[in-house]
């Protein structure tokens, strides 16, 4: 919990979990989208550079 505190830069408990939460959220939701991407399963019409841009997305 102290880390999560640390992390976020919230004050109280509640407000932290749920910024951990949604961070926590929004990076797998891009990180599937990113492994469709890179496996084929998508028509996604973005360059091979520009999908490696993508991934560099702090985790």
């Amino acid at each position: 919990m102290r880390e999560i505190l640390k992390v976020t830069r919230q004050k109280k408990k509640s407000p932290a979990v749920a910024q951990a939460l949604d961070e926590y959220l929004k990076n797998r939701r891009r990180q599937a989208f990113l492994n469709k991407v890179l496996s084929g399963q998508t028509d996604y019409a973005a360059t091979n550079d520009e999908v490696e841009s993508f991934a560099r997305i702090e985790p």
